[in-house]
């Protein structure tokens, strides 16, 4: 077993540790001085409830715990789905002091914090994240929300959660697209903010794509480190947090245009973040080198590189408007000058931006 590894996301009174290590699922003590009294209600999926909620039961045997098991998917990442969380808290008469447990991925990690922060106006909550994408991005830094067919993740709050715990045991259940899919969050610290840490990523991507543990705690290690130390300084995305959206604004439309049935997330962001990529290139921002690398340290992990067949430049654009980071009417981008070092651009010339995208399809030669 390798040692576990304790980081601190430093907000002041609502700061918070993340537990990174192994087998961390078979010991409660470092969840329980997180609770705030004898009220737990569990929220997970219906693919990892079998696996892993009556393992997490038991770490809370003694208290009040009850469980809501939601739909699996992005496409059940709405307030119909939500609903179900208060459902259940309001049915078992769980109090301001109740703590609701987030045991999933991403998906219920955004709906279980956003529930936690709207139920009795403020309830704590905790994560527990069981796939790659959500252990190294969406478990920290307390980003919840859901869904609307109109855009994604535009309704939601800003919600620490009370404590992060990573098993990256749970990593060997996860489907190999998905794991894969996480990959392009780990990678996207490196290109933005973590140079040695993209060398690293390169050296053992070997050993990542075998899921060896050691590697694993070493990567969600870096991956959260660096999201810990952007949120400790721009909690609430006002300035230099905007740069963990690299890849994101395109990616984001990717999967909205394809209503979330398409590509998976972390496959939608590795897309966005060759767009990106090659439009940092045609703006004089990257070197032609550092564009290739970013194309080919994608493909090297199994993520896609190339715009979705049959979605236009303009249909990019167009979900590109809709998103929640569109500044004062201004598409704001997030690009590289460097790999590892990201910027934050706004009015890039659309026809700039289109022809990024369409330099990003399959039949373009490189």
């Amino acid at each position: 077993m390798c040692a576990v590894k304790t980081l601190s996301v430093a907000l002041g009174n609502r700061s918070y540790p993340i537990y990174i290590g192994s087998g961390l699922l078979d010991d409660a003590s470092r969840l329980m001085p997180h609770l705030v009294a004898k009220q737990v209600l569990i929220v997970t999926n219906d693919r990892v409830a079998p696996l892993y909620l009556e393992k997490v039961k038991r770490l809370f045997s003694g208290l009040r715990c009850h469980a809501v098991v939601l739909p699996d998917g992005e496409k059940h990442k709405s307030l119909e789905t939500m609903n179900l969380i208060f459902d259940a808290l309001i049915r078992e008469k769980h109090s301001r002091t109740t703590t609701l447990v987030a045991l999933g991925g991403g998906v219920i990690g955004d709906m279980t914090g956003f529930a936690a922060a709207c139920y009795q106006r403020g309830v704590a909550f905790m994560q527990i994240p069981t796939t790659l994408l959500a252990q190294v991005d969406s478990s920290v830094g307390g980003k919840t929300g859901v869904n609307h067919p109109l855009g994604k993740n535009m309704i939601g709050a800003f919600h620490q959660p009370e404590c992060v715990l990573i098993d990256v045991e749970t990593l060997n259940t996860l489907p190999d697209r998905e794991y894969r899919s996480g990959l392009a969050e780990v990678i996207k610290y490196g290109l933005i903010n973590d140079k040695p840490f993209y060398e690293w990523l390169q050296e053992n991507a070997d050993l990542l794509l075998q899921r060896n543990s050691d590697a694993l705690v070493h990567a969600i290690e870096c991956s959260c480190s660096n999201k810990a130390n952007i949120v400790a300084v721009d909690e609430k995305e006002m300035g230099v947090r905007a740069l963990l959206n690299y890849g994101h604004t395109f990616g984001h439309a990717i999967e909205a245009w394809q209503n979330y049935t398409g590509y998976l997330h972390g496959e939608a962001i590795a897309i966005g973040s060759v767009i990106a990529a090659e439009l940092s290139v045609s703006l004089g921002l990257l070197s032609q080198k550092d564009g290739n690398a970013v194309r080919t340290i994608m493909a090297r992990l199994g993520l896609p590189t190339c715009a979705p067949a049959g979605m236009t430049a303009d249909d990019f654009i167009e979900f590109m408007r809709r998103d929640k980071k569109i500044l004062d009417g201004s598409l704001r981008l997030i690009l590289l000058e460097a790999i590892g070092k990201a910027v934050i651009k706004d009015s890039v010339p659309i026809d700039l931006i289109k022809r990024a995208i369409d330099a990003c399809r399959e039949d373009v030669g490189r």
